[in-house]
This record gives C-alpha cells, structure tokens and sequence, in this order.
C-alpha cells in the first residue's frame, strides 16, 4: 500500500467518521485507496482550526496523490479547504449529499430556535444561507446526491421537490464540478450503498462516474 492513492474522509454534522468505515472498505478492496478519517469537533471547532488540521493531514506524505471525500458538511469544509490552499497534493474529490447551496432543514431548525444550539458555528456559516458558490479547484470534482427522502431532516425542510431525507437535489449542485450524479439512497443511507462507493471509486481512480446522473 506504501504507493497506493490517500483517501481521506471528512464527516459531516454530528458525525465521527465511524460511520464512514463500510465506504472505506469497499473503496480499500475494490480501489487499492489507503484511506484514513479526518475528525473534527463540528458544533464546537472553529472553521479556521478545523482547515489547518485538515491541511496538515493531506500534506502529510509528499508525493502521495490524496484524494478527499465529503459528506454533507464535510464536503463543505473540504471545498473550504481547496479555496484557501492551492498547494495542495494531487488527487481527485467526491461530495456525498453535500449542501452547497444552503440548506433547506438547517433553516428549518433556525425558525424553531434550534440552530445555533445543536449546528454551531461552522454549520451555521455554511448551511443557513442560499450560497453562489463555484467550483474553481485545480482537480476534478464529482457530486453525488441521494433521492429517497428518509430522514429527519424532512421534518424541518418540508421538501417540495428530490431530496434525500436531509438534503434537496437542488442544494448539491456546484457550477464548476466535474460531474453530478443521482441515486436512490438516503442522506445516511448513501454511505452503506454499494453503488454509491463504486460510483465514488470510479471517478477517484478515471475522473468520472460510470452512470449519468
């Protein structure tokens, strides 16, 4: 594994990366990745801390293609990341249900008094507005969004339109990415799909998804 392609997993709100580790055996024995979770306090870091611990993790072996992969507001702070530093090592990103364009149920929680108490200040920077972000990274891109609508988070967005459970269609979208790609899993359920880490491995290693989102 000593040449193999870093993968590193960035979780999202309320996560650890624990629940990462079936994505990350699929994409290990299927794909050869060498991959590692990059853990971070999400209601309670601040984004600045959060970034340079992240950096310091990617850059960690010279040489090394690293490849990232973020969920929900995991990809967020990795497209923080990529704005912020372009010394970067080489490699390929996948963002799983990530909220580009804010997010319906985290402003949801904001009518119900609830936000600022269980988000935090990175998810609330992040999440609560209607963003125009774009995708100007030197490296390639894919976006994958779920549309089977079970979650919590429904509760709080009343979807009118795809979604995830979490996360509407709508909001994974970035001008810029590389690729976007729809499948039929939930916002949690995505990362025990075995189509969604094949799709994730196949644009890692050729830069694109085998299906057409």
């Amino acid at each position: 594994m000593a040449d193999a392609a870093r993968l590193v997993f960035v979780h999202g709100l309320w996560m650890s990366g624990v629940e990462s580790r079936w994505l990350r055996r699929r994409l290990e024995s299927g794909f050869g990745f060498e991959t590692e979770t990059f853990g971070y306090r999400t209601v309670s870091e601040p984004l600045e801390q959060v970034l340079e611990g992240l950096r310091q993790v990617v850059c960690r072996t010279p040489g090394r293609t690293v490849h990232l992969v973020g969920h929900s507001l995991g990809g967020l702070v990795c497209y923080r990341l990529f704005e912020r530093y372009r010394d970067l090592p080489p490699g390929r990103a996948v963002f799983l249900g990530s909220p580009l364009c804010g997010s319906l149920a985290a402003r949801g929680l904001e009518r119900f008094g609830l936000a600022r108490r269980l988000m935090g200040g990175v998810a609330m920077a992040e999440l609560l507005g209607e963003c125009e972000r774009r995708w100007t990274a030197d490296r390639e891109l894919g976006l994958i969004a779920g549309t089977r609508g079970v979650g919590l988070g429904r509760f709080f967005a009343g979807f009118a339109e795809p979604n995830d459970g979490t996360v509407a269609v709508r909001e994974t979208r970035l001008e810029g990415a590389t690729d976007h790609l729809l499948l039929p899993v939930s916002h949690m359920g995505m990362l025990l799909s075995a189509r969604v880490a094949d799709e994730c491995g196949r644009f890692l290693r050729d830069g694109r998804f085998s299906l057409r989102g």
